[in-house]
Order: C-alpha cells, then sequence, then structure tokens
C-alpha cells in the first residue's frame, strides 16, 4: 500500500522525517517496504507565483512573455500554455531547481527572448496528467508570491510503501496508519474525515429515485445507497490528483477520483452509478446464474457460476458485488445523477469468486479480509461530502440501508499479571489503558486490570485478551523494551540424542565415501510410484495427497527416497555429469500398513484410513564407472558389488552387525539385488535399478541402497565414542571354507562362524564361492578370511586350533561342514 506522506501527515504529524516515521511504523506495526518517491528530488526552488502581465511573444503565435512575480522580485518567463493570463497565481520554477526527470533547470533564450524561469503544468510536476495547460492556484488573491511552492502542493513527496499484515485491514487506509502512527508516537491525531456528513440539499428522497432490494443477506450483511442530483462531471482539483498519483492510481474524473480516495482514506470500498442508466434506479443483490455473463469496468466480459454475487437493475447484472463494477452503469461525462453503492459483503465468498475469476481489484483486496458492516457509513459521509463540494452535487435526503443484524462490539477483559508473563516485560495498568485508548478502544479500570470495548475497523482482529496483550506490548515496544534474558536450562546443557549423533555419523561416512548429499522435496509427483512400479497393494503406491498443493507435480508425499535420487541423478546426467554419487538423508511419508508388515513395504490392512508414519532413512544412488579407489571395487558402472560395500562400511562405522539375504523390490534388478537385515529385522534394500526403470529416468544404469536409520541406532552401541587400547599382540589369519546347502545364505555362514568363533575372532571376511564337482551337487563352498586376535597375549595354535573346532560345530547346526 502506498501512502504519500503529506496526506499521512496531514491526519498526525509527528514530526519526524519520513524515514525516522516508517522506522517508527516498522518497529510498532506496519513492515514497511520500501520509501519511494513522487515529483521533484527536492522542493528547493519552486515557488508560488503571481503573473502581472502576459502579452504575445513578438516572434512565436503560441508563445506568451510574462512578467511574474515570485517574491525576490518581477522575472520575465515565457510560457506556451495557452491559459496563462495576469492575475493568476501559478507555480514556478526558478534556475537552479531539478525537475521530477532529474532535469535542472537553467535560463533559456526562446525565439530571442531570455526566459527566467518556468511556469509549471500538472505533467511537469508529476501531480497529474494534463500537460496542454498550466496549473492555475488561483485566477485572484490565493497564495502570496514567493510562498514556497511545497506549503500549497507536493512537490517533492515521499512516499511509505507499506506492507500491512491481513489481519489489519485498518491499515489499508491512509487515516488507519495515521491512527497507527499516533498510538505508536503519541503525536495529536487530526478527528476521523468521516465524523462530519454533507446537508442535503436536493429535492425528494432517496427512495423516491431508488430501492434496494438483498436477496442473500448472508452474503451482503448491509448495503447503503445515497442519490445526488446536479452531479457536474470535471476534472479533479489538484490536491486530489496529487494524493490518488502518490498513492498509485490515475485520476480519471471527479466522481470516480472521490471514490477512489475514500477508499484509500477509510479501507472502505464503494462504487458509483450513473442513476439514470439504472432501470427505475432499482437494485438487487443476488446470487449469480450458472454461465451467466456481464462486462466489467476493464472491457472483459466475465461468466460466473452459482456462487458469485452480483449486483443487478431489473434487467440485467451491473456490477461484481465486492470486485468490479461493470460498464452498462458507468459513470461518463453526461451524467448528472448519482447512486452511491457503499456495501459490505462476505468476505470469503469476495476471495473466492475473485480467484476463479482471476479478477483481483484493490476493492476485492479490502473485502476479502472481511470490513465491518459499521464502515458503510463512514465512507458514505466522507463521499457525501466531497461530491458536494467537487462536483456541485445535491444530496437527496435519506439513505437507503438494508442491513442484516450488525455485530456488536467486542468487550475483552486485560488481566495486569497475565500482559505481563506473556510478554516477559513489564507494563505498568496506565500505560496499557493510555496504549488501548490511542488505538481508539474504550478502556474501564478495575483496579490493574482493564476491560477495553473493541472499535468497529478491528472488530474482527481482537477477539481475546491474548490479542489485547500483543497490541499493549507492541505500542510499548519490544525492540527498546523487552529485556535481553539467556533462556534457563534448568541445570542441564543442551547435547544430541543418541539418534541424532549415529545419523550425523552416518551422513559423515557417506560423503567420506565419496557421495554428494543432497536434500530433495519431500512433496513429488503422484504418478512416482507408478514409475518405480511399486505394485497395488503395497502402502508405498498410495502416497499422501496435500490438500492444498502448490502445483500438480508436488502434490503428494514421497513414500521412498530411490525416486528423488533418481531425478537428482537425472538432472546430473543432462548436465554432463559422467560420475553420479549421491546420498540422501531424510524421510519417507507412509500410511501405516498391516501389523508385521516390512519398515519399507506391506499392504493396507482393509480399506480404512491409517494415521501417517515417518521413518527416517539413508538412501545412495551411484552411476557411471567405479574405481578402486572409490569403494574397493572397479566396474564399467556402479553395480550391486560396489553399492554392497559402500554399505558395509556404513554399517561397520555405525557398529551394526548386519548382512544381506536373497530379496528383491519391483524396481531393482531381480538377480543383482538383496534385502539388509540388520538385528535379525529387514531394514531396507541394496541392488541395481532395474534397467526398464533406468530407462524412464534416462540413465544407464545404477545402483543403490536405502535402509530405515531407526533399527539401525536400537543395533547400533555406539550411541556415544567407545575407545579401546591398540592391541600390541599379532592377530592369527586363516582362511576357511564352509560347505553348505545352495539355499543357505552367505549372511547365515558368516553367523555361524561368529558364533563359533567366540571373543578370539575379530573379523571374519567373505572373499570367495565356489560350486562344481568338487563340493557336489546343490552344494556350495563359501571361503572366509579370519582374524583371531587376543588383547592381552599372543595366541597358541591350540587356542587357535579349539575355535576352529567350535567353529566347525556351529557349522554344523546349519547343515554345512569346514571344507579340508
Amino acid at each position: 500500500m502506498k501512502v504519500p506522506y503529506g496526506w499521512l501527515t496531514s491526519y498526525c504529524d509527528p514530526g519526524l522525517s519520513p524515514t525516522d516515521a516508517a522506522d517508527a511504523l516498522a518497529m510498532h506495526s506496519i513492515e514497511l517496504e520500501r520509501i519511494s518517491h513522487v515529483g521533484a528530488p527536492s522542493p528547493e526552488g519552486f515557488v508560488v507565483g503571481r503573473v502581472v502581465s502576459a502579452e504575445s511573444h513578438p516572434n512565436a503565435d503560441r508563445l506568451s512573455v510574462c512578467e511574474v512575480e515570485t517574491g525576490d522580485g518581477t522575472r520575465t518567463i515565457v510560457c506556451g500554455a495557452p491559459n496563462v493570463a495576469a492575475g493568476q497565481a501559478v507555480p514556478v520554477a526558478l534556475p537552479g531547481a531539478v525537475m521530477p526527470g532529474g532535469r535542472e533547470l537553467g535560463r533559456a533564450k526562446l525565439r530571442g527572448v531570455v526566459s527566467d524561469g518556468m511556469i509549471l503544468s500538472e505533467a511537469e510536476l508529476q501531480i497529474g496528467e494534463d500537460a496542454d495547460g498550466i496549473v492555475v492556484l488561483a485566477e485572484d488573491g490565493g497564495p502570496a508570491a514567493g510562498t514556497p511552492l511545497a506549503e500549497v502542493l507536493p512537490v517533492s513527496e515521499p512516499v511509505l510503501e507499506l506492507e500491512p499484515t491481513s489481519n489489519r485491514v485498518d491499515c489499508f487506509g491512509v487515516y488507519g496508519v495515521a491512527r497507527e502512527l499516533h498510538a505508536v508516537t503519541g503525536a495529536e491525531l487530526a478527528p476521523p474525515p468521516w465524523a462530519e456528513d454533507a446537508e442535503p440539499t436536493g429535492e425528494g428522497t432517496a427512495d423516491d429515485l431508488a430501492s434496494v432490494t438483498v436477496e442473500v443477506p448472508e452474503l451482503c450483511p448491509r448495503f447503503t445507497a445515497r442519490a445526488f442530483t446536479d452531479v457536474t462531471i470535471g476534472p479533479s482539483p489538484v490536491w486530489l490528483k496529487a494524493r490518488l498519483i502518490g498513492a498509485g492510481m490515475r485520476p480519471i474524473n471527479n466522481v470516480v477520483d472521490i471514490t477512489n480516495y475514500v477508499m484509500l482514506l477509510t479501507a472502505q470500498p464503494l462504487h458509483a452509478f450513473d442513476l439514470d442508466r439504472v432501470p427505475g434506479g432499482e437494485l438487487i443483490i443476488r446470487t449469480a446464474r450458472d454461465g451467466e455473463t456481464m462486462t466489467t469496468l476493464d472491457d472483459v466480459e466475465r461468466r460466473f457460476d452459482s456462487d458469485a454475487v452480483l449486483v443487478c437493475d431489473r434487467e440485467r447484472p451491473t456490477g461484481v458485488a465486492g470486485i468490479m463494477g461493470g460498464q452498462v452503469s458507468e459513470v461518463s461525462d453526461s451524467t448528472t445523477r448519482l447512486l452511491l453503492e457503499v456495501a459490505n459483503w462476505n468476505g470469503v465468498n469476495i476471495l473466492r469468486t475473485s480467484r476463479r475469476l482471476g479478477l483481483r481489484s484493490d476493492a476485492s483486496n479490502r473485502f476479502e479480509k472481511q470490513l465491518h458492516p459499521e464502515l458503510t457509513m463512514w465512507a458514505q459521509h466522507v463521499a457525501s461530502r466531497l461530491f458536494v463540494e467537487l462536483c456541485g452535487a445535491k444530496l437527496v435526503p435519506g439513505t437507503i440501508d438494508e442491513a442484516a443484524e450488525i455485530p456488536e462490539r467486542h468487550r475483552v477483559g486485560l488481566r495486569h499479571g497475565r500482559a505481563k508473563a506473556v510478554l516477559g516485560m513489564p507494563i505498568e495498568p496506565s500505560q496499557s489503558e493510555a496504549y488501548l485508548e490511542r488505538l481508539e478502544f474504550e478502556v474501564e479500570r478495575d483496579g490493574d486490570d482493564l476491560t477495553a470495548v473493541v472499535p468497529f475497523h478491528r472488530h474482527y482482529d481482537v477477539t481475546r485478551e491474548a490479542d489485547l496483550v500483543e497490541e499493549v506490548g507492541r505500542i510499548h515496544g519490544y525492540a527498546e523494551n523487552l529485556p535481553a534474558t539467556l533462556p534457563g536450562t534448568s541445570g542441564r546443557a543442551g547435547r544430541l540424542t543418541v539418534e541424532q549423533r549415529l545419523r550425523r555419523r552416518a551422513e559423515d561416512v557417506m560423503r567420506d565415501l565419496g557421495f554428494a548429499g543432497v536434500v530433495t522435496l519431500s512433496l513429488v509427483e503422484p504418478s512416482q510410484p507408478a514409475r518405480l512400479g511399486i505394485a497395488d497393494g503395497d502402502i508405498r503406491a498410495e502416497p499422501i495427497r496435500v490438500s492444498n498443493p502448490l502445483s500438480g507435480d508436488h502434490s503428494t508425499l514421497r513414500t521412498t527416497l530411490a525416486g528423488s535420487l533418481l531425478d537428482a541423478a537425472r538432472y546430473n546426467r543432462a548436465h554432463g555429469a559422467d560420475r553420479i554419487a549421491l546420498f540422501e538423508s531424510g524421510r519417507a511419508y507412509l500410511r501405516e500398513g498391516a501389523p508385521g508388515a516390512g519398515p519399507l513395504g506391506g499392504r493396507f490392512a482393509g480399506d480404512q484410513p491409517a494415521p501417517a508414519h515417518e521413518p527416517t532413512r539413508i538412501a545412495c544412488l551411484a552411476s557411471g564407472p567405479v574405481t578402486s579407489a572409490d569403494w574397493r571395487h572397479e566396474a564399467e558402472t556402479a553395480d550391486f558389488f560396489a553399492v554392497k560395500g559402500v554399505l558395509e562400511a556404513l554399517l561397520a562405522q555405525l557398529g551394526c552387525e548386519g548382512g544381506v539375504q536373497a530379496g528383491t523390490e519391483s524396481f531393482l534388478h531381480p538377480g543383482r539385488s538383496a534385502r539388509v537385515i540388520v538385528g535379525g529385522a529387514d531394514v531396507g534394500w541394496v541392488g541395481e535399478i532395474h534397467p526398464a526403470v533406468c530407462r524412464r529416468w534416462d540413465l544407464d544404469g545404477a545402483a543403490g541402497f536405502e535402509i530405515d536409520l531407526g533399527p539401525l541406532v536400537e543395533a547400533s552401541p555406539r550411541g556415544y565414542e567407545q575407545y579401546e587400547d591398540v592391541i600390541a599382540y599379532p592377530p592369527v589369519e586363516q582362511d576357511v571354507a564352509v560347505v553348505v546347502a545352495d539355499d543357505v545364505d552367505a549372511a547365515a555362514v558368516r553367523a555361524a562362524v561368529v558364533a563359533g568363533g567366540g571373543e578370539l575372532l575379530r573379523s571374519a571376511e567373505l572373499f570367495d564361492l565356489y560350486t562344481g564337482d568338487q563340493v557336489g551337487e546343490g552344494r556350495k563352498s563359501v571361503a572366509l578370511r579370519l582374524s583371531f586376535q587376543a588383547p592381552d597375549r599372543t595366541l597358541t595354535d591350540e587356542e587357535v586350533a579349539e575355535r576352529r573346532r567350535a567353529i566347525g560345530e556351529a557349522i554344523a547346526d546349519i547343515g554345512g561342514s569346514l571344507r579340508e
């Protein structure tokens, strides 16, 4: 909202510069976007002049040579305006003045005559659009010659560009901003401009000329109308044009300018009809018929649905309620009778209709925030007085007022102790009373407690005690009065939880392994599960939908991190990256599945809606060539063994005992994937992405894993750092080969070996797999490298042999044997 500073200070002048006044508002009331400028950079060099004489130029038919008194003498000024005449008080720019465009004015010779200044037009002053004639301040009399022009016209006008919050619709009016400035600074506030009404001088009554029928009082709580006769349409006075231009509006004619001016002043929109173009003067407020059309003032034909509210005459619609009027009853140069509408509308309905029509206006911007019905008469008073003064109109006695029940003013209590507890600073009851009264609350005091009667302009904003506490606190001032204190810790220092520590460690491990961390949006396109090939019935196939999404491509919550990483990989590949290694630590969002469903899959339990489940996961995706320097593995493109090595390194750093077993996902290569097992629980998947899925993401190939961090945290013993002495005694390393049935997982073989090895077995790594005649059909040989070590001695051959016998017994329990 643009507020010309001169207009603002005409109601409340705190004696501050525009910058200081804007800072005061920003710190207490309204956010400041910027301070802009209309007119000349400085008012210096602009004065009121008195035309002593105006003679035709001897060498030019369209120029006049004027003698102009400017307070410091009489100057010769050449003027090309046709309306210049002796006796006029006019605005003059003296040599040295800087014009609004930035040009410094100097003496100039025009057709042989030296011009010592310039008599100015509206356009040259940027207070109007008329460039053909000069501004005439008065034909006779008026301001004295030499008077600084800034005392008469806004020659150099600072403009505060403010951003009121949506709940402060009162601050969408200049007087409302002045009220805030009064409350913040304590400077005197002028009486409200609606305190005085116009005197009716017309014949008959308003009911004789017009009638109003409101068919939807729930959508139009109040509709007021006044009639005017003997209206003269013409240009507005310079001061009115200047204020409109400063506020960002283009002057049109005096009637339209008055309606815009009153809206900017009071925050209450209004609309003027040409009464002679309203058949019978009859207005009907109703909802539109589906498909009904009307051409609005912007020359666009609008089509409405049955939710839209229209202002109609007895034949057709004449305006979209609260948004924009129609051409059918538009005020024109031939208008002599007016019907002034000032109405109150349902804010939600106005917002909905403006969005559906794609039509927002200054009026709808205010109505959609919900105005109080009482504001209608405030605007009627101001506009009526201006129509009489500036249009020569006669106000017809009476006001048509169709009103539903007008809400009563709220009475809200404010306890002194509660205000102190909420704000964290003491404010004396007398101060609270003064602040509220500056904001035009009526205050009753009972000891230290107050009861405030909320004014109409704050009816929908202040409804409870907390709102009064906010009013008192912000006017008192947070920045200058709120004490700076540190939060209490109750004797405990803040620290990370075990889960937070392990999550950060997992992220550090992935980074150290050469993966780049990414943060992707949790909102994804609804088709992502289908593109991954996730089957119907899987809880990941039915993502949770957002009720009011920003776009269709971001309307559901992701159920897996795999799709997000594939999107990131495709983006990097499209921008020329040959080797891609990405990881993400974040949440997936699932509907709770049937009891016992795995953390990364499962089915719905019937059709009943279920609450959301938000597991934290870590996932990686690699694509492109892999070298031994990367993950102790070499391949033309990332494969199962590469990412399995990364997974094992991650589990080792977290201190988790885990492995893989047979299993897959719909989006994985069925022969090159596995399930991840930690602590006996299925925590995720690892493997190569299915070629068909890779093609959907424009990738030649990719591999990765995705695991839940929750089970890893439970299985990890490393919630805190643990240290042990470096063992000085040498290890004993041996290789063993275990023969088992084909259907026994290698992970089960290793688990049996570890169990048999006991505390002396420091590590057991699988390094070979053999099938063939030497082990027999349906059998396989799994080779492991064992390392035995004791912290306090060098192991003997007998001790190691005893551990090997124990390993053999453990292997026998799973149907295997040690291969000699």
